[in-house]
């Protein structure tokens, strides 16, 4: 049974890394390469979207990561999982304190309401995006290593 909860946590947290990876440096370059108001409207739109996802998704790889470290409390390799269950706390953290509340005005602006300075408040988004996305790939290479 721990054999499949490592498993299950690995891919999970995996595949949100692969996410939020795509987002930083993939989707995030295209929609600003879009013409005019489109890319605004592409952020806003992903914001809308993503924005719906991702907690269930961040909460979930955070009590999987918890379950591993209980279960497995006295085998080898515990020490990473909890290390892992650490940095995703900080992408919850840093998420809640950092990217949600421009997360929560960037979906609601169109081109007729946006204020003045939204491209510098996605900027200021993007940079705490990459952090986190490092965070994140972080604890994913210790719950690799954790399996090892």
């Amino acid at each position: 049974m721990l054999n499949a909860l490592e498993v299950i946590t690995t891919v999970v947290v995996g595949v949100m890394v692969g996410v939020e990876f795509s987002v930083a440096f993939v989707m995030n370059r295209i929609l600003d390469a879009l013409p005019e108001d489109s890319g605004q409207l592409g952020h806003a739109h992903g914001g809308r979207m993503l924005g719906a996802v991702m907690p269930v998704w961040y909460i979930g790889s955070l009590v999987l990561a918890g379950t591993w470290a209980v279960a497995g409390w006295h085998h080898h390799g515990t020490g990473l999982v909890v290390t892992a269950a650490a940095l995703l706390i900080l992408s919850v953290v840093m998420s809640i304190l950092l990217l949600v509340p421009i997360n929560n005005r960037n979906k609601t602006w169109t081109p007729d309401n946006r204020p003045a300075d939204w491209k510098q408040q996605l900027n200021r988004w993007q940079r705490f995006h990459y952090v986190r996305v490092a965070v994140l790939i972080a604890a994913f290479a210790l719950l690799v290593a954790a399996l090892a």
